[in-house]
């Protein structure tokens, strides 16, 4: 294989967004796993009460991460998420008012490798969510298992993440007053697994829970749809039904967590590597679908809304493919 190297003059510019996608990339996927390694080995040292002492804290506060967690506005605005914002670039389309009257239940499509649309627009400032949507605060929601980990939760609950727990989600939607949107990848990790350059498929028709959550509460949904997710990363061909792609679904079954053997570009070269490659991300925020609350819902309330929310998600679609690179005769595959 011929490798294609980086050129040696790019612009400061670009070396900065590239070093701020790695610190993204770097975090989600080594971080939690070297602040567990650093709280065990505090244990082993004559600091050990220092780790005894968090573990303390971290049974008190164990709880957080289902409470609206512990955002900071310092970090949402770190100037490196505005370089890793450019890296793509990610874009954030509004196409509708948000009245912060209300709760809102924001389903994001498709899940992609990695969600970084969701991360960049609502764990972050740089594609400015706060302006175009003011008095709206948002949750992206997240497995449970990351909160586990010692220090790493700490540092994830700053931009906005929360646990994934239907107990959290509800906290979000449940809050007096309104303004706040919870953000849920509907997906899930099971379809990071068909996440590739022009996959369309979305897991979505048995996916229901997401809809009676919002009847309870009376939140208002809103579907997202980001363009461009699927084309940040190539993944080793899976088919269904392929040894693979068994092994993926059994480990995604007992783990709760997916794993798609993904790859790009490297640092400093093109050829091969983690990094992602530099394609534009377009995350369309779709016209909110009025709930009445419901605390009761039946099944067929719940069928009746799911339906008119999958109808909006493909109008969604439908309207904005063309502006963002997919060709007219492509559709979503529902599955």
């Amino acid at each position: 294989m011929r490798i294609r190297f980086a050129p040696l003059r790019l612009p400061l510019e670009r070396r900065l967004q590239t070093l701020g996608v790695l610190q993204w990339m770097l975090s989600f996927l080594a971080l939690g796993q070297c602040c567990l390694a650093a709280f065990i080995l505090l244990l082993l040292t004559d600091y050990w009460y220092i780790a005894a002492l968090y573990a303390g804290w971290l049974y008190l506060d164990l709880d957080t991460p289902a409470k609206g967690g512990r955002r900071s506005a310092r970090i949402r605005n770190w100037a490196v998420w505005r370089y890793f914002r450019d890296y793509f670039p990610i874009t954030l389309v509004k196409t509708a008012e948000l009245d912060p009257k209300h709760n809102y239940l924001f389903g994001f499509h498709p899940h992609g490798v990695l969600v970084a649309g969701a991360f960049g627009n609502f764990c972050t400032e740089a594609t400015g969510f706060s302006r175009l949507f003011p008095g709206i605060t948002s949750y992206l929601l997240m497995l449970p298992f990351w909160f586990k980990l010692p220090l790493f939760r700490e540092y994830i609950m700053c931009g906005g993440l929360v646990s994934s727990e239907k107990r959290s989600a509800n906290y979000i939607l449940n809050q007096p007053g309104g303004g706040h949107a919870a953000v849920l990848a509907v997906g899930g990790a099971p379809e990071s697994l068909d996440a590739r350059p022009g996959a369309l498929t979305l897991q979505v028709l048995g996916r229901k829970g997401f809809i009676k959550l919002a009847l309870k509460a009376g939140a208002h949904l809103v579907p997202v749809f980001s363009f461009g997710e699927n084309e940040l990363f190539n993944q080793v061909a899976n088919p269904r039904g392929s040894l693979l792609r068994t092994v993926q679904e059994k480990l995604q079954k007992v783990m709760g967590l997916a794993m798609p053997l993904f790859h790009a570009r490297g640092v400093f070269q093109y050829s091969f590597g983690l990094v992602p490659f530099r394609n534009p991300v377009y995350t369309v925020v779709g016209k909110p679908i009025p709930v009445e609350k419901n605390t009761s819902p039946s099944r067929e309330d719940v069928e009746e809304l799911h339906k008119h929310y999958l109808d909006q998600l493909v109008s969604l679609f439908e309207e904005n493919k063309t502006k963002y690179g997919i060709a007219e005769c492509s559709h979503l595959v529902l599955i």
